[in-house]
């Protein structure tokens, strides 16, 4: 068949949803607005970060949500020279493992350092925040960890 004889079209798939935040997500998001961390209490009182509606490890409810961080230490991290377009630095970072002060658990976060020597596994990192006229309740509130005592 020649190619002058296929048939071609354009088409978009999508599949558009909303989801609620719930209780927990929802109060760690409006947290996260008011420029605060909050963690749920799970089984033996360890304290997930970010919350989740569920224990991990026994799937009953999370209990109460307590406040942490806003610093606390690297536990992994992978630098990166060249930041692509939809990464939440343009300069060079690392996306790291940050333990916050008081949690069980470390979350995924964007660390603004001056370059990978600054930073090591146990290395003390604080939230940098976007002005607070800027935020919406979002894992975009915290532009970045920074090295505290210094870097960026």
């Amino acid at each position: 068949m020649a190619d002058s004889e296929v048939l071609h079209a354009k088409h978009h798939l999508e599949y558009p949803y909303s989801r609620s935040t719930g209780p927990v997500i929802g109060a760690f998001l409006t947290g996260l607005r008011d420029g605060i961390f909050l963690g749920a209490t799970g089984s033996g009182g360890r304290v997930i970060v970010p919350p989740t509606e569920y224990d991990p490890i026994t799937s009953d409810d999370v209990g109460a949500l307590v406040p942490v961080g806003p610093g606390g230490v690297i536990e992994s991290w992978a630098w990166v020279s060249h930041p692509l377009r939809k990464h939440p630095l343009q300069t060079p970072f690392a996306w790291a493992l940050v333990k916050l002060d008081g949690a069980d658990t470390a979350m995924l976060h964007a660390v603004d350092a001056p370059g990978p020597e600054a930073l090591a596994t146990g290395t003390r990192v604080t939230a940098r925040f976007r002005p607070a006229a800027e935020r919406i309740g979002s894992m975009a509130d915290v532009e970045a960890f920074v090295v505290e005592g210094g870097g960026s």
